[in-house]
Order: C-alpha cells, then sequence, then structure tokens
C-alpha cells in the first residue's frame, strides 16, 4: 500500500507505539485523526507532525473503555477526514492482579471494553466503507502476552489473546475483498505501560530479574515494522524481531515464560485496576527515528 495521501485513524496515539506510529505514517504522507484520552499530548503531537511540514491530524478525544465510544469515534473521524483507509487500532489499558482475583468486576469488563470490543466496533463502523472501494486496511496491535502470558497482569492477556483471534477470523473472512487485516505482537516495548510494569514496588525480584533479560524494543522500531507490514502487504508483525519464534511455536514458548518468570503475587486484592498505555512520553526522540520507512 502506498500511504501517500491515505487517511489514518490512530487509536492511543498519545504515547508509545501508537505516538510512534502517527509519526511514520505522517512520515509517509498519511493524513491522520488522533485519538486517545489526553486532548493535550494529542495536541502536542499534531503540533509536532505539521512542524515537519506534514498535514496537521485532527485531534479526537475518546474514551474507549465506555460502551458507544468506537462507534461515536469511527463517525467523528469520518465526517473529519471524509473517508479512512487505514484503521490501526493500538489503544489499551493494562490489567493489574491476579486472575483468581479479577473476576468479571466493573474493571475487568472495561479493559474488555477497551482492548476487544472498540477495536471490533471500530472495524464494524469501517468496513462497509472500505469494501465498497475494495481498500483498505485494519491493524490490530495485540501483545505476545496473548501467547505467553505471565501473571500479575489481570485479564490484559486474555483481552489480547481474543484481539488476536479475531483478527485472524477477520482476515479470512475478508479473503479477496481488498482489505487487508494485519496482526501485530508486540514483546516488550519501551513505553509507558512497560516502565510502570517494572516500577510496581510488590514485583517480585524473580520477574524483576527476568525482565532485565528479555530484549527491549522501541516504540519507533515498532512503529517500523507496521509500516513496513502496509507497504508491503505482510499480515503478521512480531517485534522486536528476537521474539519472531513466539507465534510459531506458542507451546515451547509458554514452557520457557513460565520457567522464566515463575509465579507471582503481585496482588491478592479481589480488585483488578487498570491502567491506560497513554500517558506521557518524549515526543522529541520519536520524531526523527520514525520518520524511517
Amino acid at each position: 500500500m502506498d500511504l501517500r495521501g491515505k487517511k489514518a485513524l490512530v487509536t492511543g496515539a498519545s504515547s508509545g507505539i501508537g505516538q510512534a506510529t502517527a509519526l511514520a505514517l505522517a512520515a509517509q504522507g498519511a493524513t491522520l485523526a488522533l485519538s486517545g484520552r489526553s486532548v493535550a499530548r494529542l495536541e502536542e503531537l499534531a503540533d509536532l507532525i505539521a512542524t515537519h511540514g506534514h498535514v496537521r491530524p485532527v485531534v479526537l478525544a475518546a474514551d474507549l473503555s465506555k460502551r458507544g465510544a468506537a462507534e461515536s469515534l469511527a463517525a467523528r473521524a469520518v465526517e473529519a477526514l471524509g473517508h479512512l483507509d487505514v484503521l490501526i487500532n493500538n489503544a489499551a489499558a493494562e490489567g493489574v492482579g491476579s486472575y483468581a482475583a479479577a473476576g468479571d468486576d466493573e474493571a475487568s469488563r472495561e479493559l474488555f471494553e477497551t482492548n476487544y470490543w472498540s477495536p471490533f466496533a471500530l472495524a464494524r463502523a469501517l468496513l462497509p466503507s472500505m469494501l465498497a472501494r475494495s481498500s483498505g486496511a485494519l491493524v490490530s496491535v495485540a501483545s505476545l502476552g496473548a501467547i505467553t502470558p505471565i501473571s500479575g497482569t489481570g485479564h490484559y492477556a486474555s483481552t489480547k489473546a481474543a484481539l488476536a483471534i479475531a483478527t485472524e477470523a477477520l482476515r479470512a473472512e475478508l479473503r479477496g475483498s481488498g482489505v487487508r487485516v494485519i496482526l501485530v505482537y508486540p514483546g516488550f516495548v519501551d513505553t509507558p505501560m512497560l516502565r510502570e510494569f517494572k516500577a510496581r514496588p510488590a514485583l517480585p525480584a524473580r520477574m524483576r530479574r527476568a525482565l532485565s533479560l528479555m530484549p527491549v524494543g522501541t516504540p519507533e522500531g515498532a512503529a517500523r515494522a507496521i509500516v513496513r507490514a502496509l507497504r508491503r502487504d505482510r499480515s503478521t508483525v512480531v517485534y522486536p524481531p528476537a521474539y519472531a519464534i513466539t507465534p510459531l511455536m506458542p507451546a515451547v514458548s509458554r514452557w520457557f515464560t513460565s520457567l522464566l518468570f515463575g509465579s507471582s503475587a503481585i496482588s491478592t486484592s479481589t480488585q483488578t485496576n487498570r491502567r491506560r498505555c497513554c500517558t506521557s512520553t518524549l515526543l522529541r526522540r520519536a520524531s526523527t527515528s520514525a520518520a524511517r520507512p
């Protein structure tokens, strides 16, 4: 796909992989709508993109943990840009606590709303136009946690596993339609979400040691991989590349992850809190490297 002149909606664009992907898409000549909860950070990103000589993105605040927010966001993005060629479903919330304690409380349900239901509500809203044009791309940013979950993350791995499986099913349904479906499996990437996870006071020493041994990518590297997949018609992205074997050998990968990380007593609370991935990050570092195809 030639991204010049294409119109794209990026969710979770205020930090991390979403922010870097927005910068990378703009550098390729795409016109963007940026979504997230922090209007201030989205406006800052839009200004940065404009200062690099690209079309200033439209800023659309949205809280995708709320039912109905995704449909509203899709309608506003289409109203602002006319139509959409690319959807980057990147917005995500982090789970906290044990599966035993998580249950189906309100926080757990909001986690699924953000990480699973909202991406597919957006896809459902935007697909008819893409199918009518026999052109478009839907990108789901899942997680390798969908394949190799670690303890202490509540329902996060479940939401990402659901997103990954549903994305694969959607790809099969749309084969031959002209609409491409790309599944992205980020491993450990230096985002606010990962930094917050590492900073948890109750994180067991064994898990801290294991985390220190794992390859860690950058948001800019993930963004470049996503743009390459769009340009070169690739269907699956695993980043960093050191984790490429994980989807190919899931049983072995799960065994190794269990051996390395072990169990965790991070939380025995009956509450499963959620934390947004879209917290403050450094825009300047992303602006230069994300411009590379």
